[in-house]
């Protein structure tokens, strides 16, 4: 055996673990895998093969191949799986030596492994990994988080993996302890609501003009041409364009209408009612998919439950897509808002220090909510790094206003046909709720007093506090 002949190695032989290593291999690094199925390993080496690619099928021959400080990226599944293999490495690592773990870990699992590790002197880190299998093949994006020193003898091999956009290659060092996997959280949670708002585009124009999947392909595509442009977008006519082999249909409509998830969408509503920060365009989009898996319940529903019998006008009918278009586009502005609003209080609350902008630029190629929005929304925070809401940048506020006329007409129609667009409508309230002064809630505040004796304040006497009155 050859000592320490390897710079880099990947636990995990599974897609995302393997198509990382081929990467790293394509960039000049010498990688050592190691599956814990030693058979998996072996075949992926041998249907691969080339220089610098090797597998060790002993845990402790792998570690011992590498060269100082060892660097060991884990792709594992989330949870009892990290814990184990950073257990059994820590065995056999020494001080200085960097593990990293690319799944989709729980941030506060992470800040828990940077504490374990570094009570043995090794380091770890935590790197969002976006772009799914093409984009660890040829070029994901990466948000690394830990240690800054591990990131800095990571940094070469990370950026030369790194998918590359116009504005540099897409890594950054996020912040220490679980920054990155947080950053990745939420990234995860915006493609949620961005795929729900799709979704509902889709819908609206099939339910409501009539739209084929064919036509619905040729609509979005032009979109795509223009400020819409986005990977997601891009995705949807690719998926919408496709026939089924077995009958020639859209293989679309074939496809059952249930949602899976992996928890990150949860995660992120989770974090945003612990840290206070609204987030409804992602919690509408977790809820319908929810909804969605309720399948048998709203078949039996739809039989009891019966929706409104409206036409569109002829008016309606030729607008519809222009409105849903501006919609759409408005709606996405206000979802990328929620979510770094919801990164910016967890940087405070944690003291990471993350740059919203640099989220944005790593973000604009590689990862799955990749779009031409991510451009000027990292001007928005170059100019100001402390804006508290994207929406208020002098950019954005002015194409919200330009777009709201239209988002409006488009919910309403939907509402009037009966067709469900909770992201979409969800947006909307938020935007609305955002920009009023005076909200309802004093009535709240007020009921709250009257039957818990949860005081109020008054807002012509601030000076007074909370106070507390007898309402009957």
């Amino acid at each position: 055996m050859t000592e320490e002949r390897s710079e880099f190695g990947v636990v995990g032989m599974g897609v995302m673990g393997a198509s990382l290593a081929l990467n790293l291999c394509d960039h000049g690094v010498r990688v050592a895998v190691w599956d814990r199925h030693p058979e998996r390993a072996e075949a992926f080496v041998s249907s691969n093969a080339r220089p610098g690619l090797h597998w060790e099928p002993d845990l402790a021959d792998f570690v011992r191949t590498l060269v100082r400080p060892r660097r060991v990226l884990l792709m594992v599944t989330a949870g009892a799986p990290v814990d184990e293999m950073l257990g059994r490495l820590l065995k056999l690592l020494e001080p200085g030596d960097i593990v990293m773990d690319g799944g989709n870990s729980w941030y506060l699992d992470t800040r828990a492994h940077v504490a374990t590790a570094a009570a043995r002197g090794v380091h770890f880190l935590g790197v969002g990994v976006s772009g799914g299998e093409e984009g660890a093949r040829h070029g994901p994006s990466l948000m690394p988080g830990g240690p800054k020193e591990a990131w800095e003898a990571v940094r070469p091999q990370l950026t030369a993996i790194a998918a590359v956009s116009e504005a540099g290659p897409c890594v950054t060092y996020v912040g220490p302890e679980g920054a990155g996997h947080f950053v990745k959280m939420v990234h995860n949670g915006i493609e949620y609501a961005d795929m729900q708002l799709l979704a509902e585009v889709y819908d609206v124009l099939r339910r409501g003009l009539g739209l084929s999947a064919g036509q619905l392909a040729d609509l979005f595509a032009q979109w795509n041409a223009g400020p819409a442009e986005s990977f997601l977008l891009e995705t949807t006519v690719r998926v919408l364009r496709k026939r089924d082999e077995e009958t020639g249909q859209p293989l679309v409509d074939l496809v059952l209408d249930k949602a899976g998830q992996k928890g990150t969408g949860r995660w992120t509503v989770q974090v945003a009612v612990d840290l206070a920060v609204p987030v409804p365009s992602i919690a509408a989009a977790l809820d319908a998919r929810v909804l969605s898996s309720m399948k048998e319940e709203r078949v039996a529903a739809s039989t009891k439950l019966p929706g409104p019998h409206e036409e569109l006008s002829g008016d309606e009918r030729q607008q519809l897509a222009g409105w849903v278009q501006e919609a759409l586009y408005a709606a996405r502005i206000t979802t990328y808002a929620q979510g770094m609003r919801l990164i910016q209080a967890a940087s405070v609350a944690n003291g990471w220090d993350v740059s919203l902008a640099e989220m944005a630029r790593i973000w604009r190629a590689g990862c799955i909510i990749r779009a031409r929005l991510l451009t000027p929304l990292r001007e928005a925070f170059l100019a100001e790094p402390a804006l508290p809401n994207l929406m208020v940048s002098t950019t954005f506020a002015r194409e919200l206003a330009q777009r709201a006329p239209a988002w409006r007409r488009a919910v309403a129609v939907a509402v009037r046909l009966g067709i469900p667009v909770p992201a979409m409508s969800a947006s909307l309230a938020y935007f609305d709720s955002y920009r009023t002064a005076e909200l309802p809630q004093n009535l709240t505040q007020a009921q709250r007093d009257a039957f818990g004796a949860h005081t109020y304040q008054r807002k012509d006497h601030p000076e007074r506090g909370f106070v507390h009155t007898d309402w009957s």
